[in-house]
């Protein structure tokens, strides 16, 4: 069980944002996660069926039992206001018009508020008291046995508000019970749970989401910019942002066996001009500081021109004029879908800054297989086959900043397919600050699987869109800039829906709003950081990003 806890007090509480779904709110602190990728259930407490986890695709609770009711409860009886948002799948049901559930305000197995997924097709917003049920509110919705829908069920005050899959929605107000546990239930039904999530609310007054038309002057989005006191990372973030030259992000955390982020700090240092000397030292075992000197062109030989960097490893171009031609680096061992946990041998603690990046047959960067500790800084990256710079395959822990991304179609991809959960969930962390989407024209980035990605104070500069969120991703948006993006965040798009929520950005001259959905882990909880003023992001961004700015 991974269990993140905050200071409970009510003057801390006060101070957050409001956590309901679909209003645009930004910033809700998590109190509880649980994916179950520990492979138990520890900290649930069972009432009847027979539970276990287990696995669908990935570690799910799963409850087999379709003869009577049965019910897990988890988290604090001091909770109050709160959004509880979990996957639910219905397996096999006993009889007619039976049901799956999501439980808040728990004060026990038979008092409680809940959102049932019945199999008469509708979502009820329910209470328990004492045994005895009451309907609330209900609306009709599909229900198809073996197929996912995410529940999400928000209490704040009196108010009562679930939703199914971000579409169906059920609210009511009702005073029986102030605080209390959250859970997941079932009547003479089996079900798999997963991907459990508490988020603090606030209070029940969201701030008005963004409008939707069209802006020929900067317009900040009017999600709220008041944030949590962040509760520590489990590594301990270091108190205040790190200095210039210094990696920043989800590079610095700790995680994998590695502190933070150094590349080749600590080995030799050696300048490169050909092709033959570069090749040669980024394949080297141990660490190395590689300076780039001049224009070298990759081969495209075997590899589709891509060629392999190795761990510990800095790569760094020498004033503003260093450039890799024709092909792409790789980081990350060869793809096997057989493996779905971290090798001992990933490739890690990897640095690439101030390189242009040109001309490549396939992507231009490319991270996978659990991959973890890059930072990817100061570059030019334009005009590849594929990916710009492609994250995919388990990697994790990593930061993009100061790029320029130009004359490319699909930039940055975080995740690679809507069916590789298995390697991806939990994974695929990686901060965006300070980037120039300059008419590179989608994926900026788009998002499967990861549990956050940060994006901050980014200039998007005419693009189709700019973000995508989709497999229940989490996207945390804040600070950026956007002009003439047609739709600079998405999470209706293919595949299965995103969740984003955003803050303080600016948007001019763009067609659609951002749009939110769901609750996401503030980045502070993991890493100190600063942002910027939206407004100064299109002179600083252009004037700082890329190459010979280090």
């Amino acid at each position: 069980m991974k269990v993140r806890s905050r200071l409970a007090t009510a003057a801390v509480a006060a101070t957050v944002a409001a956590a309901l779904l679909y209003a645009g709110t930004a910033n809700a602190a998590t109190l509880f996660n649980d994916d179950f990728d520990d492979g138990n259930s520890s900290g649930w407490t069972t009432s009847g069926g027979t539970w276990s986890v287990t696995t669908d695709g990935t570690p799910v609770l799963r409850q087999t039992g379709t003869s009577s009711d049965a019910r897990a409860r988890a988290g604090s009886t001091a909770w109050a206001n709160y959004t509880v948002t979990a996957r639910v799948k219905l397996t096999a049901v006993n009889g007619s018009n039976r049901f799956a559930a999501l439980l808040a305000r728990a004060q026990s197995n038979t008092s409680y508020y809940y959102l049932a997924l019945r199999t008469n097709h509708t979502v009820e917003l329910k209470k328990l008291v004492g045994g005895s049920s009451t309907t609330l509110a209900s609306a009709a919705v599909t229900v198809t046995t073996g197929s996912w829908y995410t529940l999400s069920l928000t209490v704040s005050g009196t108010s009562l508000q679930g939703s199914v899959n971000g579409g169906a929605s059920v609210s009511a107000t009702d005073a029986q019970f102030a605080t209390g546990q959250i859970g997941v239930a079932t009547y003479n039904a089996a079900a798999n749970f997963d991907d459990v999530l508490v988020a603090d609310a606030g209070g029940p007054s969201p701030s008005p989401s963004a409008s939707s038309g069209p802006s020929a002057s900067p317009r900040p989005s009017s999600s709220p910019s008041v944030s949590p006191s962040p509760s520590p990372s489990p590594s301990g973030p270091p108190p205040n942002p790190p200095g210039p030259g210094q990696p920043d992000g989800f590079a610095t955390v700790a995680g994998y066996g590695q502190a933070t982020t150094t590349g080749g700090a600590g080995g030799p240092t050696v300048t490169v001009d050909t092709t033959e000397e570069f090749l040669d030292y980024i394949a080297r075992t141990g660490p190395y500081t590689i300076q780039v000197s001049g224009t070298i062109t990759l081969p495209t030989g075997t590899s589709d021109g891509m060629h392999n960097v190795t761990s510990d490893k800095t790569i760094v171009g020498l004033g503003s004029t260093a450039r890799l031609v024709g092909g792409g680096l790789n980081i990350g061992l060869p793809i096997s879908d057989a493996v779905t946990s971290p090798p001992a041998n990933a490739v890690h603690n990897v640095i690439i800054r101030n390189l242009s990046i040109s001309g490549a047959s396939d992507d231009l960067i490319n991270v996978q297989m659990f991959s973890h500790h890059i930072w990817i800084d100061h570059n030019d990256l334009s005009d590849g086959g594929d990916g710009a710079l492609d994250i995919k395959r388990g990697s994790d822990l990593l930061t993009v900043s100061w790029n320029r991304f130009h004359d490319h179609d699909k930039t940055t991809l975080v995740g690679h397919d809507d069916a590789n959960g298995a390697q991806d969930t939990g994974r695929l962390r990686v901060t965006y600050h300070h980037n120039f989407f300059d008419r590179s024209d989608q994926r900026n980035p788009r998002v499967r699987f990861s549990p956050l990605v940060h994006v901050y104070n980014n200039y998007y500069f005419d693009n189709s869109y700019g973000i995508a969120s989709t497999n229940e991703s989490g996207l945390f948006v804040e600070g950026n800039y956007f002009y003439s993006v047609n739709n600079p965040g998405r999470v209706e798009f293919s595949g299965p829906l995103g969740r984003m929520v955003e803050r303080n950005n600016i948007l001019v001259e763009c067609n659609h709003p951002i749009e939110v959905r769901g609750t996401v882990t503030d980045p502070a909880t993991y890493y100190p950081y600063t942002v910027d003023d939206p407004a100064t992001v299109p002179a600083i961004v252009p004037a700082g990003a890329g190459v010979g700015k280090i």
